[in-house]
């Protein structure tokens, strides 16, 4: 049993970084100002992800149910529309605004990112840089977690009965599977950053060229799992 624990928080680290996983949290990625708010978006996304696998693995171990495969089919092409919004508004934002990019220090604080728009201005100004760091819940991060896990939970969970003998049994590994997604995504949320992070400091067309990168790869994985999900539901 302890052998297939293991073996299950291994395979949610790999689970997280999942093509779709790694664009979806990419984009989120891009947002962040600094190293800590990179972790916790990561961090909330594999929240998130572990939240819905516990709930739907609960219900089919208790009841003894089954996702209907139609519902898994929706769920996937749900997380589909959802990967080409995310790209859009990577894409937009670059499109609308100035996008300016610098390193800085706050007072008895680590040097970090920040990045901001003089879309509205004529000239680059000091005070333009004054600014305060969200503190907030990454709300968006927990979501996109969310509906990850509802669409994945149907395969997980045919896995998981065939690795485990009684319901406890199999809840635990879905546990220990989503806290391996946790850790994966958080780890992979700060290699996302660090070419982001490193590209600001002295080059911003490249940043912005990165952040383009994303916003159309998540796209083209979100149509590609569009039309392969919706193919199934039409057949």
């Amino acid at each position: 049993m302890f052998s297939l624990l293991g073996l299950g928080f291994l395979i949610g680290m790999r689970h997280a970084m999942e093509a779709d996983h790694a664009a979806a949290v990419a984009t989120l990625v891009t947002k962040s100002q600094s190293m800590a708010n990179t972790v916790k978006q990561g961090l909330t996304w594999g929240l998130g992800h572990t939240i819905t696998l516990l709930l739907f693995g609960s219900m089919v171990f208790l009841l003894e149910a089954a996702v209907p495969e139609k519902l898994a089919n929706w769920l996937e092409l749900a997380v589909g529309v959802m990967l080409v919004g995310l790209g859009c508004d990577v894409l937009r934002k670059i499109a609308k605004s100035r996008i300016h990019v610098h390193v800085h220090q706050h007072p008895h604080q680590s040097p970090h990112v920040h990045v901001h728009t003089h879309r509205a201005e004529s000239d680059h100004r000091t005070l333009d840089h004054e600014h305060t760091h969200s503190t907030s819940f990454p709300y968006r991060a927990l979501f996109v977690g969310l509906m990850h896990g509802m669409a994945g939970s149907a395969a997980l969970i045919l896995l998981t009965l065939q690795q485990t003998v009684t319901p406890l049994q199999g809840i635990i590994y879905i546990a220990i599977f989503g806290l391996g997604s946790i850790v994966g995504m958080a780890t992979l949320s700060i290699v996302i950053a660090i070419p982001l992070r490193y590209s600001s400091r002295s080059i911003s067309w490249l940043h912005n060229g990165l952040q383009g990168s994303i916003g159309a790869v998540t796209i083209a994985l979100g149509l590609m799992l569009i039309y392969t999900t919706g193919s199934s539901l039409l057949s």
